[in-house]
């Protein structure tokens, strides 16, 4: 394996090497004052009114030639092998010093969140040495978008606050008092059947970090089996990624498309959000039977974080509102942010540790997602229009386990004169394959994040395939709701 990874390391240094030569003569403000604007070249790319600027120099949108979008793709490939690499390099690090530079670089290579980062910085240098130019590469950093990855990373640090987190687990637990049997059970059915639809209104990634924090603290670290650890890790990620379509602007893949085609909170409660709630019931019921004993031997860890003020409770639920609400203005919703960190400083008796280094690198996986994907329209696209209705129902359901449902929907919605049939085919596939691994929905890093410190999984760290198996069931519990139910 170390081998393969050095045959690769050194294929794409000297690729590199070979041709950054030429970049080094080129100027950077040259560069960037002469690009041509063009359509968009993905979802994450700003349309052509909404142009950067830096340094009082207007930035041009992006044009890709072919190369780059085939090295991209490389990248992409490789960044894929990466995450499930990311257990080989935690063993790794054991083999060095504790403190040492090599032990340090192989733990930091065995951040799920920096996998996707890293190659995107080679794609930096790639679009240097291929254009001459490193201004061609800043450009193209320039033109995209990367608004979603900072609303995660703000939503994921104020929903992780001890007010947020408390309230969520009282309002399960009153759900969970109703269903008669032993406490560890009945928040288990309540939290992962009730939970995951409150992402159709907080959104999915605040849904996920709440739910995370939760269940790390009453299952995950709490010695649990790693078959039960990897079913539940599963099950989460499949119903946040379908329990956010109860509203039009709450699931990444749906807000991409539900302006174009008109799409509002009544047709999706009607096409998608009573099969979204049916199997998220479902599949966590039949998940938490097969686990049952286990479940019930599970020791009750309530939250011993300490009483907070309920003046607090609702100024923190103001922030988090106005965070969601200003969602698509990322200016604002930082502002936002700076000013509930004050807050935050100012009650600190009633705070815990806030989530910034979790909540940035989440956020830099993310944008290492969009900066590799951006460049993957050119097959894609012409895959997604060539597909009728069941092979685009389950080709999405496929495609998106390698790549963010998000741009996946995003490239339908270009698509002109495509019927009602095969928009349901394109989104509902999309949703029902959110959980089968780390990068095929937005909240996913957030929840991996938080999880991958806990007891089951610290060692080394959430295995890709163990998240996908555990991810089968539920996943096709949501294709019979969302395809084969009437």
């Amino acid at each position: 394996m170390l081998g393969l990874w050095r045959a690769i390391g050194i294929v794409v240094l000297c690729f590199l090497g070979g041709v950054l030569s030429q970049a080094a003569y080129a100027e950077l403000p040259a560069a960037a004052a002469t690009q041509t604007a063009v359509e968009p070249v993905n979802a994450e790319q700003v349309p052509a009114d909404t142009e950067a600027h830096a340094e009082g120099h207007e930035v041009k949108e992006f044009v890709p030639t072919r190369g780059m979008e085939y090295l991209a793709t490389l990248l992409f490939v490789l960044a894929i092998l990466h995450t499930f690499s990311v257990k080989y390099f935690a063993k790794l690090a054991h083999h060095y010093p504790e403190g040492s530079i090599p032990e340090n670089l192989f733990h930091f290579l065995a951040e799920t969140e920096v996998v996707f980062g890293i190659w995107a910085a080679v794609l930096f240098f790639g679009i240097a040495a291929l254009s001459g130019s490193v201004g061609e590469a800043v450009n193209y950093i320039e033109g995209l978008n990367y608004t979603e990855s900072k609303f995660v990373l703000v939503v994921m640090v104020v929903a992780a606050t001890r007010p947020i987190v408390s309230l969520a687990e009282k309002i399960i637990s009153i759900v969970a008092s109703l269903i008669p049997v032993k406490e560890s059970l009945a928040f288990y059915l309540a939290a992962l059947s009730v939970g995951p639809l409150l992402g159709s209104f907080i959104t999915e990634p605040a849904a996920m970090t709440l739910l995370a924090i939760v269940l790390k603290r009453r299952y995950f670290d709490q010695g649990i089996s790693s078959k039960l650890a990897y079913a539940t890790l599963g099950l989460l990620f499949v119903n946040v990624s379908i329990g956010g379509t109860l509203t039009h602007f709450a699931a990444p893949p749906v807000l991409m498309v539900a302006t174009t085609w008109k799409w509002d909170t009544v047709y999706m409660l009607t096409h998608f959000g009573w099969r979204a709630a049916a199997s998220c019931l479902a599949s966590t019921l039949v998940v938490a039977s097969f686990f049952r004993k286990e479940l019930l031997a599970v020791e009750p860890a309530p939250n011993e974080s300490g009483p907070v003020p309920g003046w607090l409770t609702g100024l923190h639920i103001m922030f988090l509102g106005l965070v969601v609400y200003f969602a698509h203005y990322a200016d604002v919703f930082l502002g936002v942010f700076m000013v509930f960190l004050g807050l935050v400083t100012a009650t600190k008796e009633y705070q815990d540790e806030l989530k910034l280094r979790e909540g940035l690198l989440v956020g830099f996986f993310l944008a290492g997602l969009v900066t590799l994907g951006s460049l993957q329209r050119y097959w894609l696209e012409p895959l997604i229009t060539s597909l009728g209705e069941t092979a685009m129902y389950f080709g999405a359901t496929g495609l998106t386990a390698i790549t963010d449902n998000a741009a996946l929907t995003y490239l339908g919605s270009l698509v002109k004169g495509i019927s009602s049939d095969l928009k349901y085919a394109l989104v509902a596939g999309a949703v029902t394959g959110g959980g089968l691994t780390v990068i095929a929905n937005a909240p996913n890093p957030a929840g991996a994040g938080i999880l991958q410190s806990s007891k089951s999984f610290e060692l080394h760290g959430i295995n890709p395939l163990g998240l996908f198996l555990g991810a089968l069931f539920p996943t096709a519990m949501a294709i019979v709701f969302f395809w084969f139910v009437p």
